[in-house]
């Protein structure tokens, strides 16, 4: 896998016309999937499939006048700073709001990735298509929208996300969400498993505190570095580190300082209301901004804290 930086302009110009192509075909899934049941909207992806031909078609010009008839595949997860898609093909029911939200994020990230491309091109007529295109996926959403009005009756589209929140969700609900998760469930086994052995508040206090912030600054190192949001629109990489590490940390922390209280049996009977409390809280952050179904997240999220919480519990016993 490649830094960005260190792309040359042909290597550039070849990722771009692989990025085009992969975005056409996603559009066309997109109006496979909905032309039957929502035909105008389906027209609204024909239409952006169109435009995306045409932007890989005047790439390919480009890249023949200056390096040749060869064009080297090189595709997006050979270059670090992308974020991984769920393929199309996989998500079903292929419902509205799904689509357009992926849409959404489609059209963020190519545009972030020509305006970062046009700033490290030297060649004019490079530099000059792909501020061209990066102006084009600018206006595509605002384009859309006219397609949108164009093509749908009143009462078909809901509304759409509004940029705001779609980053809010990418830089903020994403890595917080994965640190709470982490830090609440993860530390569950430690916590508990000291109390049952001890019988004392005190040291599971201190069992706790020691795996939360563990834990706390090794999700914050792990998010920071796992994505330097370049190209991604996620913000920067040190700030959703310093999220998901307080995260955790905020989320371990929550059900240790009950252990703060002499009482061993009060102490640990707030501790285990605490853990219902915060998964409660991660089951409708995912609901909420992710997505997910009400029961799925709370099935999802509360099998997984039951299994480490009993983890704990059976090694503070044997």
């Amino acid at each position: 896998m490649k830094n960005f930086k260190e792309l040359s302009e042909r290597e550039i110009l070849a990722l771009a016309i692989s990025l085009e192509e992969e975005d056409e075909r996603v559009y066309a899934d997109f109006f496979e999937g909905l032309r039957q049941d929502y035909a105008g909207s389906a027209a609204v992806f024909e239409s952006m499939r169109k435009e995306e031909s045409e932007h890989r078609r005047r790439l390919i010009e480009l890249y023949r006048q200056k390096f040749g008839e060869h064009i080297p595949l090189i595709r997006r997860q050979d270059v670090k700073g992308f974020v991984q898609r769920t393929p199309v093909w996989l998500i079903r029911p292929l419902g509205l709001d799904t689509v357009r939200k992926q849409a959404s994020a489609i059209e963020v990230e190519t545009r972030r990735f020509y305006e970062l491309a046009a700033a490290r091109a030297q060649d004019a007529s490079i530099r000059q298509l792909l501020d061209d295109l990066a102006q084009e996926e600018r206006t595509h959403e605002d384009r859309a929208q006219e397609l949108t009005e164009e093509n749908l009756r009143p009462g078909v589209k809901e509304d759409e996300d509004k940029a705001r929140r779609r980053l809010f969700v990418l830089q903020i609900v994403q890595p917080g969400l994965a640190g709470l998760m982490d830090g609440s469930v993860s530390t569950l086994a430690p916590v508990f498993a000291a109390a049952m052995a001890t019988t004392n508040s005190w040291d599971a206090f201190l069992v706790g505190m020691a795996a939360s912030l563990g834990a706390g600054i090794s999700m914050g190192f792990a998010e920071a570095l796992s994505d330097d949001g370049s190209l991604t629109g996620r913000g920067h990489p040190w700030i959703r580190g310093l999220i998901c590490g307080a995260m955790t940390t905020l989320g371990g922390i929550g059900h240790t300082l009950p252990f703060l209280i002499p009482g061993f049996q009060l102490a640990l009977g707030i501790a285990m209301v605490v853990v219902l409390v915060e998964l409660g809280v991660i089951s409708w952050v995912r609901h909420r901004f992710m997505d997910t179904p009400v029961f799925s997240a709370a099935l999802q999220v509360g099998l997984g804290g039951a299994l480490v919480f009993l983890t704990g519990i059976l090694i503070g016993k044997s």
